[in-house]
């Protein structure tokens, strides 16, 4: 907000405006939806009070051990994930535990771009998500601070 002539009005973010910043995540022990929209908040900028829906305003997120995430339920042998060649008789179905297995940081990675825009913004934030399935990452350069998911609602 802008002050005019002793009376705010809102407007629009510049790109200079925007202070993007390093956080960590840890994802050791959290429930995959719950810590996914959580993500998908932070990564899109609607925790900051300077939010605007069509720029990319959001904060940089790296998450660690993603091998060690929780799902409740059965969903570990229910949940599939479906993808199509496009030539006839080309659906091919992995469920969660497989893809848990093979490929840990993309449950977290396809749960959160779920919860983002479906459109060229919406591609553009999700490469703002860096996740890794162990302790280290390699955004240290960047000095990302830890924080607790708890805060956040």
């Amino acid at each position: 907000m802008t002050k005019y002539k002793d009376k705010y009005i809102t407007g629009s973010v510049k790109p200079t405006d925007i202070n993007k910043e390093w956080l960590l995540i840890d994802a050791n022990g959290a429930l995959l939806g719950r810590i996914a929209s959580k993500i998908a908040r932070i990564i899109r900028g609607k925790h900051k009070t300077h939010y605007t829906p069509h720029m990319d305003c959001g904060d940089n997120v790296v998450v660690i051990n993603a091998d060690k995430i929780r799902l409740s339920g059965n969903k570990w042998d229910q949940k599939e994930y479906v993808r199509h060649s496009g030539y006839p008789g080309g659906r091919k179905v992995t469920v969660a535990k497989d893809l848990l297995e093979t490929h840990p940081t993309r449950l977290i990675e396809k749960a959160v771009k779920g919860m983002l825009p479906k459109n060229k913004l919406g591609r553009a934030i999700n490469k703002n998500l860096y996740v890794y399935s162990g302790e280290t990452h390699k955004q240290t350069a960047q000095k990302p601070k830890l924080i607790n998911l708890d805060d956040i609602k």
